[in-house]
């Protein structure tokens, strides 16, 4: 039984171009099912975190790190009576916008997309679902419901002041009111990204040597963890007990977000979908405690992982990629393969960088490496 404010597949707002309803399936589980076959969300599976995807195979990939986002969401939606196809929906789909490189190649498309519109993942996974994705007969993209739609836009919360122009060119012909924040599902979304990911950086941490478990012993909610794990498990064999303590670290978000939920949309008692976007401020948060315990984890992440001298050497390296591939493109668009190509040369500047940043955007960092050595003659990624 769904509460009041979930969002009833049966009351949607539609889509763009108008679909009959499928006799099987609601109109959120044909979003869900979509995306899941989408050619971005494939090429997921070789694109990384934090780690370059040749450094090894049982890092987190963008592909595993949205199939954990979105079981944790389904949980958390289930707990608190919110439809669980849409919050797997954009669950699986919050990432399909980050170039290769993780958050090192966004960061290098943004200062080179600066003059022509910028780039942000959330309004590039907004264009592949609307645009960039070309199997359907009948329309670009894959004709998502509004409230998946909104939910990719903006499950991180309102999007106001400048928009990054692929964001800003969908919502002139689709109005995602991307000042408001989004429905409760999305919500759910985006504090799994958060419970997931701070959770396997914990884990791919420890598994890459760039910390001990010693040195994790300290931080909140963790050395609690693994202290009881020593308490009921005396003598584990160290795999399992980083497995056993870290599951437990993880059950610790999910239940606090859980708890805190509660009680937000119990003071707030709304009354449908939309009186949750017209609260004017999120119902589904950590507790104020754990967010703070979190912080103080992702400072120690920061500090040890992300800014690690094997990290910082990747990111170099593939930062140069990116930019050396942009610069590339840019002066012989006719390097591009056929179909974007045409775009690129039509003689308009700012046409071709927003087709280079697309293509580049698209790739998996395998193949950025490769295209790299090809056009550059570079091998020194190696």
């Amino acid at each position: 039984m769904h509460a009041p404010f979930a969002s009833d597949p049966e009351q949607t707002r539609g889509r763009l171009v108008a679909e009959p309803s499928s006799a099987h399936r609601s109109e959120f589980q044909r979003d869900r099912d979509r995306i899941i076959h989408a050619s971005a969300f494939r090429r997921l599976k070789h694109k990384t975190q934090v780690f370059v995807e040749h450094e090894g195979d049982y890092y987190r990939t963008r592909l595993t790190h949205s199939i954990e986002v979105a079981q944790v969401a389904r949980t958390i939606a289930k707990a608190l009576g919110l439809n669980e196809e849409l919050t797997e929906a954009v669950a699986l789909a919050h990432d399909l916008g980050h170039p290769p490189f993780g958050h090192t190649g966004e960061d290098a498309l943004a200062e080179l997309m600066a003059p022509w519109g910028g780039f942000d993942h959330n309004a590039q996974a907004l264009k592949i679902v609307t645009r960039l994705e070309t199997h359907y007969a009948a329309f670009d993209g894959l004709n998502l419901t509004w409230e998946t739609l909104e939910g990719i836009a903006k499950h991180n919360g309102p999007v106001t002041g400048d928009l990054p122009y692929a964001l800003a060119e969908y919502d002139a012909r689709h109005d995602l009111e991307l000042s408001t924040h989004a429905g409760a599902e999305a919500q759910v979304a985006a504090v799994a990204d958060d419970v997931a990911y701070n959770n396997h950086d914990l884990m791919d941490g420890l598994r890459a040597g760039l910390f001990s478990v010693d040195d994790i012993r300290a931080l909140p909610i963790v050395g609690r963890c693994f202290a009881e794990v020593d308490r009921r498990h005396p003598g584990l064999d160290p795999d399992r007990r980083r497995h056993e303590a870290l599951r437990r670290v993880f059950g610790v978000m999910v239940e606090d977000v859980i708890a805190e939920s509660r009680r937000r949309l119990a003071a707030a008692a709304p009354a449908s979908a939309q009186a949750v976007r017209d609260l004017g401020r999120p119902v589904v948060r950590f507790s104020g405690p754990l967010w703070s315990d979190l912080q103080q984890i992702r400072a120690f992440l920061f500090a040890n992982m992300y800014r690690h001298a094997r990290v910082k050497k990747m990111r170099v390296t593939s930062a140069r990629v990116v930019r050396e591939l942009f610069a590339a493109y840019m002066a012989a668009p006719e390097s591009l393969p056929a179909g974007w190509n045409a775009h690129a040369l039509s003689g308009d500047e700012t046409r071709l960088a927003r087709a280079v940043c697309d293509y580049i955007a698209g790739m998996t960092d395998r193949f950025a490496y490769n295209e790299h050595r090809r056009i550059c003659g570079d091998r020194t990624w190696r």
